[in-house]
């Protein structure tokens, strides 16, 4: 299963950090890019037991999903069965 949030869609993404020279007030030669380095951005995602559809599912969630109210949590008492 991806790291993927069930609710929102949100997911991992990239993007570069700048690594630069210094100011020229600081004894450098003016703020310019030295080196570029990839990174990744990754989401604040938990993995939740939710009711989804009438049944209990264990899926990933973005916390900001759970802060909107987006995830039904199943109940945590247990129904004993009705005896006859």
């Amino acid at each position: 299963m991806s790291r993927v949030c069930y609710f929102t869609g949100r997911k991992s993404s990239s993007g570069w950090t700048k690594a630069e020279k210094g100011a020229r007030r600081d004894g450098g030669v003016g703020n310019k890019v030295k080196g570029r380095t990839k990174r990744m951005v990754k989401p604040n995602l938990k993995k939740l037991r939710c009711v989804i559809d009438g049944e209990i599912r264990s899926v990933w969630v973005s916390t900001r999903a759970i802060k909107r109210g987006l995830v039904i949590k199943p109940s945590k008492v247990k129904v004993a069965a009705a005896s006859a």
